[in-house]
């Protein structure tokens, strides 16, 4: 099985494969590469849909020349906690993980905030600060504070302060929380297409559209929040 990093070469034929609709191992075997080995390099470059030779290969170059160097701070905060030192395979959590990310990312996550929300699930703490994530991901610190703060907004995790560092959590309420976050987007939605239909006149087709979109966020937004107040009747029983 080839090692090392791949080529351009092998990056066009992984894009090929995907318009192709081959499965990742398909790929990986007429490669001779790991499986795990195309799910990342996929992960990282834009996911399924949007994975591009030319751009993986320049992303990768990029990512070379910016590597960053861990601080001395950064190299005594210690691992973060993970199911393969409790007894799992190692490469078996690896690919997992990959994977995981992956599908994130093919279902509209950035590749970033998925390997970073994958990184929490996947400690056993449910936590890391900043500085285990850009150790365990071998990102910039850049890049894990605008992860982040993206996943902060939706909702997907919360900060913790301890001392002078901030942690970042993931617990089992996050779905429940990130589900409260979208419903005040429903509102938004139903609102401004609301105003927009009484500005253009339901009369008119862009009023007539406005106003059905309207009706499509004000009937979701009553649906999800009923499904809500389901769920946290379930977590208090």
């Amino acid at each position: 099985m080839a090692a090392g990093r791949l080529t351009y070469e092998e990056r066009r034929r992984i894009a090929e494969g995907l318009a192709a609709g081959l499965a990742y191992a398909e790929i990986a075997r007429r490669l001779g590469r790991s499986t795990s080995t195309i799910v990342r390099e996929v992960a990282r470059n834009g996911g399924h849909h949007r994975y591009r030779a030319n751009q993986a290969e320049q992303a990768t170059r990029w990512r070379a020349r910016r590597r960053p160097v861990p601080h001395a701070a950064d190299l005594t905060a210690g691992p973060i906690a993970h199911p393969a030192a409790s007894g799992g395979e190692p490469e078996s959590v690896r690919e997992f993980e990959e994977r995981f990310a992956a599908m994130m990312t093919g279902t509209g996550i950035p590749a970033m905030m998925a390997r970073v929300l994958v990184c929490l699930f996947a400690a056993d703490t449910g936590g890391a600060t900043a500085a285990e994530l850009v150790a365990r991901l071998r990102v910039s610190p850049a890049s894990v504070s605008k992860a982040v703060g993206w996943l902060g907004e939706r909702g997907l995790i919360t900060r913790e302060r301890r001392g002078r560092r901030e942690r970042y959590l993931i617990d089992d309420h996050v779905w429940y929380q990130a589900w409260l976050a979208s419903l005040h987007g429903m509102v938004l939605w139903a609102r401004f297409t609301q105003q927009g239909a009484q500005l253009y006149g339901e009369g008119s087709p862009a009023g007539a559209r406005l106003h059905t979109a309207g009706q499509f966020f004000r009937h979701l937004h009553r649906d999800m929040s009923q499904s809500a107040e389901h769920w946290r009747h379930t977590l208090a029983t």
